[in-house]
């Protein structure tokens, strides 16, 4: 998909420097009526991935997120994390020691450079104030899943008592390999799963992507529910065409909004739809009342 990658140039540009609502009518409304102002409830604590609005000024984008009443921002690096800080929000996945989304832990040639990242980056993350640091496994390449794991529980093996010392949580994302990223290894709850049970620390889980396993898994509620424990952070995204989450896609987010915070989860929803609405903001504005249950 062409916008796929925008995700990846804007995820490279960063790495360093940079509710359910009471009737079906009310779910999803004009862009001009979603900028009316709406308390939030306070049951879950919403975030947006920065690189999906890149085009709005880091500051302008941070007022506006506050006014929203968005708590957290994903995908950021040290360099941003002053301006967030500057309007009380939290960098709520921050990025910056991945290599890129293809080159990950599932594979031995790429350890010692990402031992080597994630090493300096733990401890700026817990420095800040931080928990989340996303990691990816990568392409498989040729491998296969027990090799692909075998290699990812070594590499980060390598990092963990690092990250436990300094209370930070490592977070491999969840990516489909039908539509989007191609032959990436962690495409699937099951493997990722797995990962998570072999490696046997609460500092290490999982980046539940709803518009990525809605594509390569479906049943999304009910592997929520199996396998929340493994799961660290979730992001959004209509099926199909990640755009806005509203009707004119196949997921009903209120009902996994309520699902989700049913199992317990305490920690942040982020949006991560690619605005199609020429007012982006009001898009983002619309995506987090319809997931405020």
């Amino acid at each position: 998909m062409a916008q796929i990658p925008s995700r990846r140039r804007a995820i490279k540009n960063m790495m360093m420097g940079s509710v359910a609502i009471g009737a079906l009518s009310s779910f999803d409304q004009p862009e001009e009526k979603a900028k009316t102002s709406t308390a939030l409830k306070g049951n879950i604590n919403h975030a947006v991935c920065r690189w999906c609005y890149s085009s709005i000024p880091m500051e302008d984008f941070c007022k506006s997120a506050k006014e929203i009443g968005i708590k957290g921002i994903d995908l950021v690096g040290p360099a941003d994390w002053p301006m967030l800080q500057k309007y009380g929000l939290h960098s709520s996945m921050c990025n910056g020691a991945e290599i890129n989304l293809v080159d990950g832990f599932n594979d031995k040639q790429f350890h010692e450079k990402l031992v080597r990242n994630y090493t300096e980056m733990i401890p700026l993350v817990a420095k800040a104030g931080y928990t989340n640091l996303i990691c990816f496994s990568g392409n498989k390449r040729g491998k296969d899943d027990e090799t692909g794991l075998s290699n990812c529980v070594e590499g980060l093996k390598k990092i963990l008592p690092l990250a436990e010392k300094h209370k930070v949580v490592l977070v491999m994302e969840l990516l489909n390999s039908k539509v989007d990223h191609k032959d990436y290894q962690c495409d699937r709850t099951a493997w990722g799963v797995e990962l998570c049970k072999r490696i046997g620390s609460p500092n290490f889980k999982l980046l539940y992507d709803i518009y990525h396993m809605q594509i390569d898994e479906g049943d999304v509620i009910r592997t929520i529910k199996a396998n929340h424990q493994y799961i660290a952070h979730y992001h959004t995204g209509g099926v199909p065409g990640r755009n806005e989450i509203d009707t004119t896609q196949e997921l009903y987010y209120p009902a996994i909004m309520d699902a989700i915070l049913k199992t317990g989860f305490s920690g942040f929803v982020a949006q991560e739809f690619i605005p199609s609405w020429p007012d982006k903001i009001s898009a983002l504005k619309k995506g987090v009342e319809i997931c405020d249950v």
